[in-house]
């Protein structure tokens, strides 16, 4: 899987159409690039006429794919004009939303055989492909990612993540005797890495608490929900944005949990989990006609009640009687701290497959939500608690 082989003759000539490095750079350098050449009058467009001309002069020197491509967007703009910032993206080895336009709404002569029906291919290339077809709604994005993955580097941050949930649990387990319901443990919540109540000033609990789960049926479900759900995102989105929603719901669902649930202890990656499925849950239905992977609403159906399970699960714990009274058992709010992270920053991540989030405007409205949130719930934990006159329970 690390060396990927070539794909079929379809995949490859449209794949190699939709890559975004438009010009071999040889013919990079001897295309002239200057404004006045194109744009003399400083309007900020230039002619097709000029650009196809220029296209063809230098057709020797570019790939044939490559040319049909750019020579489409030519032929999508009727009024006769080019944004001249949309040429030098086309003149540049970067991914532009104009080439995408040019895939989309141009006079194509390239392939039109669907990633799906190629046939022949090896255990990786069909891995690759579904994958592709599970997390992408566009056919261009999928090709683009079946082209130019090469799992280099695997997806290691959800994988390394779910090792030490599970190292920690059975260390936790052997050294308390329990696996089942480990919360019910007496020494539970002396374990430094649990979020409580009374230690919220050791800021670290409110992210290591993912470490810490409420028995062997927690851990179970979290890990199997991002293992299923995690990896496939990560291999297609990488692990700085698929990290980034992971963290932000872990984040959040600990300082919800300190706004509405003040006097609970914490555990669990439930909020980066659910960050996670409900980013990609929403992004399926948002995109529905659009996501061609198998069975898709039974899949959706059977995340919600393995989501609905857990979340019922934690309900019920919360509110049955404790084992350490006056402490009562871990909170369910994390959860849906998750959740509104995953429907907001997530569903943006996710979105946006490899164009630059810094650009998108929904993005910044959603970091600054994010922001406010992190910022309230700071100012909460250190003013309201003592203004209450809350009644906490003992430290651990």
């Amino acid at each position: 899987m690390g060396e990927h082989p070539s794909p079929g003759p379809a995949v490859a000539a449209c794949a190699e159409a939709e890559r975004i490095e438009e010009l071999e750079p040889e013919a990079e350098e001897q295309l002239p690039a200057a404004p006045e050449d194109f744009d003399p009058g400083n309007t900020g467009y230039i002619s097709t006429g000029k650009f196809r001309s220029l296209l063809e002069s230098h057709s020797s020197k570019l790939d044939p794919h490559k040319r049909e491509v750019l020579l489409a967007l030519a032929d999508s703009h009727a009024d006769g004009q080019i944004c001249y910032q949309d040429f030098v993206s086309l003149m540049s080895n970067k991914r532009s939303n104009s080439f995408r336009q040019a895939i989309l709404q141009g006079n194509r002569r390239l392939s039109s055989k669907a990633l799906l029906e190629e046939k022949g291919l090896s255990l990786s290339q069909r891995l690759i492909r579904h994958v592709a077809y599970e997390t992408l709604p566009r056919e261009i994005d999928r090709k683009w990612y079946y082209d130019s993955y090469t799992c280099c580097p695997p997806p290691w941050f959800m994988i390394t993540v779910t090792l030490l949930e599970v190292a920690f649990f059975l260390y936790n387990g052997v050294s308390l005797g329990q696996f089942v319901l480990q919360v019910t443990h007496p020494r539970y919540l002396k374990n430094s890495l649990v979020y409580h109540p009374q230690l919220r000033a050791q800021a670290w609990r409110y992210l290591t608490y993912i470490f810490m789960h409420a028995g062997i049926e927690h851990l179970g479900l979290n890990v199997v929900l991002q293992l299923l759900v995690g990896v496939p995102l990560e291999m297609v989105h990488g692990a700085t944005r698929i990290g980034l929603v992971y963290v932000a719901g872990v984040v959040a669902g600990s300082l919800a949990v300190s706004v509405a649930d003040m006097t609970a202890p914490v555990v669990g990656s439930s909020g980066g989990v659910y960050a996670l499925v409900s980013a990609h849950l929403a992004n399926i239905v948002m995109n529905w006609s659009g996501m061609k992977c198998q069975f898709k609403l039974l899949r959706m159906a059977v995340a919600l009640i393995c989501m609905s399970m857990e979340f019922g699960r934690a309900v019920w714990l919360r509110f049955h009687p404790s084992a350490y009274p006056p402490c009562p058992h871990p909170s369910f709010v994390a959860h849906l701290g998750g959740v509104a992270v995953g429907i907001t920053l997530g569903v943006v991540v996710l979105r946006n497959y490899e164009q630059r989030l810094q650009d998108q405007s929904l993005w910044w409205i959603f970091v600054a939500m994010y922001t406010v949130f992190v910022l309230f719930a700071v100012f909460w934990n250190i003013f309201a608690y003592t203004l209450l006159d809350l009644k906490l329970p003992p430290p651990p």
